[in-house]
């Protein structure tokens, strides 16, 4: 895996490469040679190993999922602050069914990068009212559950927070 920066100058180099390319009447490599610059900056935007967690994750393959974030070694560097964020929220959904505090920490670290989608966020602050409900902090969850009803415009997560709702009851 490249650092963030490393996949812009390889993007510039590359583009600087097509433009001799088209000087030199060979219009065919200058055009390849562009789509490559552009792989180079979409792998710049959607770090490519998150993109494969989220394939194995869909696949509900959580070894593989974990395996393509573990080539991920220092995240603060190599992407950028939202591919952190997701980086965080993938590592706090596959901790959830395991280790609920570490989950907690990778959750409230994604909350705190921002995700660009606001299912996804939804989707950890519903996650987050969980851990709290099971750490018997009754006002944190449902301070969570409002936030991410506000969030799930689609009503996507409606059935998991009328569970939740009803398990609150409980405590």
């Amino acid at each position: 895996m490249f650092n963030k920066n490393i996949k812009l100058v390889l993007a510039a180099l590359t583009t600087v490469w097509s433009v001799y390319e088209f000087t030199q009447g060979h219009i065919m490599n200058g055009i390849s040679l562009l789509l490559l610059a552009g792989l180079f900056v979409l792998f710049y935007f959607k770090n490519e190993f998150i993109l494969l967690a989220f394939l194995q994750l869909r696949k509900q393959n959580f070894e593989g999922a974990q395996k393509w974030l573990g080539y991920i070694k220092n995240p603060a560097t190599a992407l950028t602050q939202k591919q952190e964020g997701y980086y965080n929220y993938l590592h706090g959904i596959m901790l959830s069914q395991t280790n609920i505090t570490q989950a907690e920490k990778y959750l409230k670290k994604a909350v705190k990068l921002g995700l660009s989608m606001d299912h996804d966020l939804a989707m950890a602050k519903l996650q987050l009212a969980g851990i709290a409900m099971t750490k018997r902090r009754k006002r944190e969850a449902t301070n969570l559950m409002a936030e991410a009803k506000k969030l799930d415009k689609h009503g996507m997560l409606k059935e998991q927070m009328q569970l939740m709702k009803q398990q609150m009851k409980k405590i």
